[in-house]
């Protein structure tokens, strides 16, 4: 206590002259958007494998999109004990541990031979390493350092994963059209391996830890004492939230965000654009394209949350990713002649809309569950993951049955108009909810 009281005493005898003009909370952010770039490499990588694990292993689609299935579930059901261990034992060594789980997991697959091991390795250690990198990361970030523009930095750190989908994706494609798919997952490993010594060395967890406040801020914030228990903590969070009506509603629709995106686009978009004729090369690049554009789509979804009422935002957001949703058959049975300026059109629009969710669900977990608000955004994606990993399985498993994805495509777009209708009833609060103890 005596250390965090002289470093805000530091802070206020400074010369306004002597301070930072840049502040260090927006250093801290690029580290970790860094980080969530070199840990997205493996979010490039499902869609690349059911083709090529399918002819080698004659593996069904339904087993392999189950291997998907757990690793989504269990980046979703990670989350929010990571934002526990990381309120417990501090961001650095948290997502430094789950970068070198992730590469363990993904370096192992070069040896498997059977499916069981694929689930082991890509299902289970990448998937738990994955969820303590997920979305609650930047949360716990943005929370801790920012208490003004919140909203843009949500939008930025979120729009990291797809910077590193943009960067990733058409190289591993390469990788997997050329030297086949064991080169690609060796690339992953390498790609998380690389970013722990970034974090380690850049990455702080707590402003006071360098006698700073919070960007925004008009009062120094001292550093919380480690909170012990933390997946006890976490589990009394969501029992507390659970009581809520604006919990299930969130929760709600956020699975469908994540069925409708990772469980869908991202698993079943290449394996269906290939099913129509078009090169495993050509599909990865309209998926990067979606990259490009979530990354201006979430940047700018984090400005107008800063503005704009949030469930009118998700609302539009919903409604708008269903429409699309409902034209991508269409789309796809024109591609055996080219890439067509309608399919750039969707992946464009697609791309603007694909997790500018985020950050006002961000906005309205803060707005309804103050401090713990990481915590319950946790298992709030663990739903977007859940979800995620229901249609990754059953999108496979439909392709084995019906010999097309077109089935998948509507009933997803009917999801996104139901999840457009649910953000509306979500209720405002001027104050957050007082959780239980």
């Amino acid at each position: 206590m005596t250390q965090t009281t002289d470093a805000a005493a530091a802070v206020a005898a400074t010369p306004p002259a002597q301070r930072h003009r840049i502040h260090r909370a927006w250093f801290v952010a690029a580290v970790t958007f860094v980080t969530i770039i070199g840990a997205a490499a493996f979010r490039s990588l499902p869609g690349l494998l059911i083709d090529p694990l399918h002819q080698e292993f004659d593996w069904s689609r339904g087993t392999i999109s189950a291997a998907v299935s757990i690793n989504l579930a269990l980046y979703g059901l990670t989350a929010p004990f990571a934002a526990a261990l990381m309120d417990r034992f501090g961001i650095r060594r948290v997502v430094a541990v789950a970068l070198t789980v992730i590469a363990l997991g993904s370096g192992s697959t070069v040896w498997m031979t059977s499916a069981w091991q694929l689930m082991l390795c890509w299902g289970l250690l990448v998937g738990l390493g994955a969820g303590s990198m997920a979305l609650a990361f930047a949360a716990t970030v943005t929370n801790r350092w920012f208490t003004e523009r919140r909203g843009l930095v949500s939008g930025i750190l979120t729009a990291a994963s797809a910077s590193g989908q943009l960067i990733f994706l058409p190289l591993l494609s390469w990788i997997v059209s050329e030297y086949q798919w064991r080169p690609a997952a060796v690339t992953v490993a390498l790609a998380a391996l690389v970013v722990v010594p970034f974090v380690w060395l850049l990455l702080r967890d707590h402003p006071a830890d360098v006698g700073l406040k919070p960007y925004g801020a008009k009062e120094f914030v001292p550093k919380p004492a480690p909170v012990p228990g933390a997946a006890r903590r976490a589990v009394r969070v969501l029992l507390s939230a659970m009581r809520t009506g604006p919990f299930w509603l969130l929760a709600g629709t956020f699975a469908i965000c994540g069925a409708s995106t990772n469980g869908l686009i991202q698993t079943h978009f290449i394996p269906a654009a290939h099913d129509h004729g078009m090169p495993v090369t050509a599909a990865a690049s309209l998926l990067a394209v979606i990259g490009v554009f979530d990354v201006l789509g979430t940047i700018a979804s984090g400005w107008l949350t800063d503005r704009f009422e949030s469930r009118r935002l998700l609302a539009v957001y919903y409604a708008f990713r269903g429409v699309s949703l409902l034209f991508l058959p269409m789309l796809l049975a024109l591609v055996s002649s080219g890439v067509h300026l309608p399919m750039v059109f969707f992946v464009v629009l697609y791309g603007l809309d694909w997790v500018a969710t985020v950050p006002p669900t961000m906005a309205l977990c803060r707005e309804h569950y103050g401090d713990d608000s990481a915590i319950v955004f946790g298992w709030v994606l663990a739903s977007h993951q859940v979800g995620a990993a229901l249609v990754a399985f059953l999108g496979g498993v439909a392709r084995d049955v019906f010999g097309t994805y077109d089935m998948v495509w509507y009933a997803s777009g009917a999801l996104c108009a139901a999840a457009a209708l649910m953000a509306l009833v979500i209720r405002r609060r001027t104050a957050p909810v007082t959780m239980a103890a």
